[in-house]
């Protein structure tokens, strides 16, 4: 079955001079690599620790690469990631805890 996605090798790597933001700021299409984890108050009913550690299990790690697929019709809201080789679902208020470069 072919990828309905783009190629993640398609993505150019933005320069590392480029500042943090956080991939809940990012439109579809967004390539790059992940920086860090910051909760600060990005959990919704979940504690900054536990939404830390269900990132990282889901495989938001430092230097992963990210890639925004898709994004939701109704307030752009949730959007498809990949990262690595995976495809994540997430909404943009926990992706707002990751920050991409």
């Amino acid at each position: 079955m072919a990828d309905v996605f783009p190629d993640v090798q398609a993505c150019v790597d933005l320069q590392a001079s480029v500042s943090p933001l956080p991939l809940g700021a990012a439109r579809r299409g967004f390539c790059g690599r992940i920086d860090a984890i910051a909760v600060n108050g990005h959990a919704v009913g979940l504690s900054a620790g536990e939404l830390e550690s269900r990132l990282l299990e889901l495989g938001f790690v430092e230097g992963a690469r990210v890639e925004i697929l898709h994004e939701g019709s109704f307030g752009r809201d949730p959007i498809a990631v990949r990262v690595n080789d995976a495809t994540i679902a997430l909404r943009r208020r926990e992706a707002m805890a990751i920050l991409v470069s």
